[in-house]
């Protein structure tokens, strides 16, 4: 039987809705361990300081990749990741295996307005006005329904993007950003619309919280099965198969979300590809 480790340093990046992440995580090990410490090591990656667009370097992998380098390594004992981050066209790096995932957080997108603004909903933003958004899910559903609005790609921490939407510097009209985001950063009362489901699909992994371990550390995984969430196991296995299946990547305008078939009570999943 595995013993329970003296202690488990965490990694993981270091913006603050990262470490906020990594501490998530501390806390629920030392419930569930509690003779176990823990240690937050935190890494500013190349994605993070890149303000251009992420598919010039590689990808959304790249505020993955360093991280894991340092598990592979042994310089960190888990890495937290946002799932929604992690590559759904490549296979995990040899030797890592996620060992468990945290309850699934509120997966809407939502809409911001500037300080000041007289709108309120993407329905009623006059023709040509300017949505600023980082994903091109969004973009793609965005546009499906309003192609008379213009969408521009924003990078940053989710804290200066809605300071830049303030200032009004860009021009922005609007901004959408995640409802689990904003809560993490105690943000969430910007959100002035929520998008409903139908109007905007989340993106795979949308809300979940992996840590990913050495599959050979028996003494850590062994502490990571305890605080595993089983349903959002399930639902995110489902999500990344169907991700790896149509090779998505960060420029994939992919979206999916499990739905329930009540008669049988089984998951299936409903997924759209969409197009800009």
């Amino acid at each position: 039987m595995s013993s329970t480790p003296e202690l488990i340093r965490i990694g993981t990046r270091a913006a603050p809705m990262a470490t906020f992440q990594a501490e998530q995580v501390a806390a629920l090990i030392r419930k569930h361990a509690p003779d176990t410490r823990t240690e937050i090591v935190t890494h500013t990656t190349e994605a993070d300081k890149w303000q251009g667009d992420l598919a010039r370097l590689g990808g959304k992998g790249l505020f993955t990749k360093a991280i894991d380098e340092k598990l592979q390594r042994g310089q960190v004992d888990v890495a937290v990741h946002c799932m929604k981050d992690v590559p759904g066209d490549q296979p995990l790096p040899e030797g890592l295996i996620f060992g468990a995932y945290l309850p699934r957080e509120d997966v809407h997108d939502v809409v911001l307005f500037p300080n000041g603004s007289d709108h309120s909903s993407l329905e009623h933003l006059p023709p040509g006005a300017v949505v600023a958004s980082s994903a091109v899910r969004r973009k793609a559903q965005i546009l499906r329904d309003r192609p008379d609005l213009q969408v521009e790609r924003v990078r940053g921490l989710v804290g200066s993007r809605v300071e830049r939407l303030d200032k009004g510097a860009h021009g922005w009209s609007a901004m959408v950003l995640s409802m689990a985001g904003l809560r993490r950063l105690g943000l969430e009362g910007r959100a002035e619309q929520v998008l409903s489901l139908e109007e905007m699909l989340p993106a795979v992994g949308a809300g979940v919280i992996g840590v990913e371990c050495r599959r050979d550390d028996g003494p850590v995984l062994g502490v990571l099965q305890q605080i595993n969430d089983e349903k959002t196991m399930k639902e995110l296995t489902a999500e990344r198969v169907m991700l790896h299946g149509l090779r998505g990547h960060c420029n994939s305008p992919i979206a999916g979300r499990p739905l329930r078939h009540r008669p049988r009570r089984a998951a299936r999943l409903a997924w759209h590809g969409l197009q800009p």
